[in-house]
């Protein structure tokens, strides 16, 4: 699944331990997210979306699709 969190992430100048904090888990997390090592939970990319003002099908999409 690719998601395009960094680039949401940077566009609002937060850093990944910000986002992370916002969002209720740890900076690793979201790095893993966002290098497409870890697919979150669908509670987690709801907060995602939240935080960075999108939607969740917005930040996230299958590859090929």
């Amino acid at each position: 699944m690719k998601n395009t969190i960094r680039e949401g992430r940077k566009a609002r100048g937060l850093s990944q331990e910000e986002l992370a904090r916002q969002c209720g888990v740890s900076r690793q997390t979201i790095n893993a997210i966002e290098n497409d090592k870890y697919d979150p939970t669908l509670s987690l990319a709801f907060r995602l979306a939240k935080v960075l003002e999108t939607t969740v099908d917005a930040l996230f999409s299958h590859e090929g699709a």
